[in-house]
């Protein structure tokens, strides 16, 4: 919360306002572009989905007012913002000008993790809708996966933390299995334009706990998400993948790793705690299991319960396994 800015209100008599510079006949919605931008899940868990929340029901008749203002960040998702308010978004720190409106809503609504609570928004709208919303916001012509000819699996590559020590042969697997493969990089995923179009085209989504994995949102109904699961991470993974990809229209797996599968079982043995009591470094405290479990390990995937796993998600595709050469 350090990196947004404080809105002030302050109470006058008319006598004392200033004049009006622009007079708006729409209402004006205010919020930051500050916090964790830059993460496409916190930008989609804490501004994109409250943004809808709050904005959708006024079917565009708005004007954004948006403090901390970031113009890459608004560039990201100007297909968004555009699809939501027929107005230019304001930036108050050099408008410089005194903005008059009807009326004003302060702040963005946030039901739950990557959630839309559909008893609370005005509208009745659901997860559904949003992703409706978005299929519209950047035209993308997948509806359900049973449109996709040939069964399409992406790979959220990593290049930092939790990344896949033996992709390559994680590729083979795949395309053994009859997918055609997409493998994706940071940079790529970087260009919502274009790359929620790639999302939109597959059949399968496989990547590591991460925010990565926050793009599920533009699978096709019908999709599958299968998300690894470090170790030590089984409750993030759950929390923010495992309990929202249903409400998307999409099958979850998960593939939990052994503790011979991550490179902290080489680093401290397999008696430590790390391995055999992750809750423990829990308790220690945020930062101390961050750097263990989130910053701190690789994986390198049993390659035999991989492709189970993989023909597990053709089976919830209704497609056929091919037989083993």
């Amino acid at each position: 919360m350090r990196a947004v800015t404080q809105v002030q209100i302050l109470r006058s008599t008319i006598d004392s306002r200033p004049s009006c510079h622009v007079t708006h006949d729409v209402p004006a919605v205010i919020f930051s572009s500050g916090g964790f931008t830059g993460n496409i899940f916190h930008e989609f868990n804490e501004i994109i989905i409250p943004l809808f929340i709050t904005c959708r029901h006024f079917k565009s008749h708005l004007r954004y007012i948006v403090t901390d203002f970031k113009p890459w960040w608004v560039r990201k998702f100007l297909k968004i913002l555009t699809h939501l308010s027929h107005y230019e978004v304001i930036n108050p720190a050099e408008d410089g000008k005194v903005h008059c409106f009807p009326g004003a809503v302060i702040g963005l609504k946030y039901h739950d993790n990557l959630a839309l609570n559909t008893s609370d928004i005005p509208g009745g709208y659901s997860m559904m809708d949003f992703k409706k919303f978005l299929r519209e916001s950047y035209n993308l012509k997948v509806k359900s996966e049973s449109e996709i000819e040939k069964p399409t699996i992406i790979l959220i590559s990593r290049r930092n933390s939790r990344k896949f020590l033996n992709e390559n042969d994680m590729v083979v697997v795949m395309k053994d299995l009859g997918f055609q493969v997409v493998v994706t990089s940071p940079n790529q995923m970087s260009n919502l334009d274009k790359f929620s179009g790639v999302v939109n085209s597959c059949s399968v989504l496989v990547g590591a706990h991460g925010a990565g994995l926050t793009n599920t949102v533009f699978l096709p109904a019908g999709a599958v998400m299968v998300q690894v699961v470090p170790l030590g991470l089984d409750w993030p993974s759950t929390a923010y993948y495992g309990e929202t990809a249903p409400e998307m229209g999409v099958h979850y797996l998960e593939y939990r790793i052994n503790p011979e599968e991550s490179s902290l079982f080489e680093i401290y043995g397999p008696d430590h705690p790390v391995i055999t009591d992750p809750m423990s470094i829990h308790m220690q405290g945020y930062n101390v299991s961050r750097a263990v479990y989130v910053d701190g390990q690789n994986l390198k995937l049993d390659l035999v319960r991989f492709r189970e796993k993989l023909e597990e998600g053709l089976k919830l595709l209704g497609r056929s396994t091919p037989k083993s050469k």
